[in-house]
């Protein structure tokens, strides 16, 4: 069941799956549907409280505060939402310690996908009370720009993708699904699977164009390309010696946007830190890694 949270003067979409007196896991993606219900789901059912919410500005979660509609409400936003972000990197570790707040949780098994591993790993540096173990998927030690040159970039394919884009349709369900399920194709491995992609990406469309402004529908899923205007200063690459929770690092074998080397020198770089590398498998969670990926979170939140 989804409910409205107001943390910072922001109206935040969340979802919980299972029964709060088990072990809390908090998901941070670019919308609550980085994890898929069903994934969420079986995790509930292996006895954890799963927290899962659309980062602000994405999803039905607000911009910035004060938004359009009253507090709480669904589509409630501020015109800071297109590419005028007011907010910084910081400002989302905060909504995901206040995210925790609203549920009662001193801490939590804090799960960061992408962009949202930057988040847990902020997190797990600047609020460690609140972090019991960390798993970052498919993610990186830097922040949006270049690249330290020990660690390897984006893959020219797919920036090549992104500058030379194809004309999308924003008002045309059928063009921006087609756009995204092209960028889905991009960003996965070799076993990429169409099907369970577009069914994942016309639900996000769905429940954002209905829930937003007119035209607003593509930012569902496009944190990535808002992270990268967002201010994230300053650096926190040299800090991960000083995290202290046990921490999982998963990383796609053939992820093109973070490649593996990101995950590596995550892994060596956090102390104790575990490494589970995913075969085949890109910057993505399908439901073929499940039955690898949800044993491994089982036993780290153990």
């Amino acid at each position: 069941m989804e409910s409205f949270i107001k943390v910072n003067g922001v109206s935040l979409c969340v979802e919980t799956f299972g029964e709060p007196g088990d072990a809390p896991v908090l998901l941070v993606g670019n919308t609550m549907l980085t994890w898929p219900d069903d994934l969420c789901g079986r995790l509930a059912a292996l006895r954890r409280f799963v927290v899962r919410y659309d980062l602000r500005g994405t999803g039905r979660s607000a911009s910035t505060g004060p938004s359009a509609g009253a507090a709480g409400e669904p589509g409630a936003r501020s015109a800071a939402g297109s590419g005028g972000e007011e907010w910084t990197l910081r400002d989302l570790v905060s909504d995901a310690a206040q995210v925790l707040d609203a549920h009662g949780l001193a801490a939590a098994h804090v799960v960061g996908f992408g962009p949202g591993g930057w988040i847990a790993q902020l997190l797990a540096l600047d609020h460690p009370e609140r972090v019991a173990t960390l798993t970052l998927i498919a993610t990186r030690p830097t922040a949006p720009g270049p690249n330290d040159p020990d660690l390897p970039e984006h893959a020219p394919e797919l920036m090549a993708r992104f500058r030379d884009r194809p004309a999308v349709d924003w008002t045309d369900r059928v063009s921006i699904v087609g756009f995204m399920v092209e960028n889905a194709r991009h960003m996965a491995g070799a076993r990429f699977d169409e099907a369970e992609a577009r069914a994942n990406i016309e639900r996000i469309h769905d429940r954002t164009e209905v829930f937003g402004d007119p035209g607003e529908a593509h930012r569902a899923d496009q944190m990535g390309t808002l992270f990268a205007a967002l201010d994230c200063a300053p650096r926190w690459r040299e800090r991960l010696g000083s995290i202290a929770a046990p921490t999982l690092v998963v990383h796609g074998e053939d992820d093109p946007f973070f490649p593996l080397g990101n995950g590596r020198a995550l892994a060596a770089e956090i102390p104790r830190a575990e490494l589970l590398v995913l075969p085949g498998t890109g910057s993505e969670i399908p439901r073929r890694t499940w039955d690898v990926l949800i044993p491994a979170l089982l036993r780290h939140t153990s």
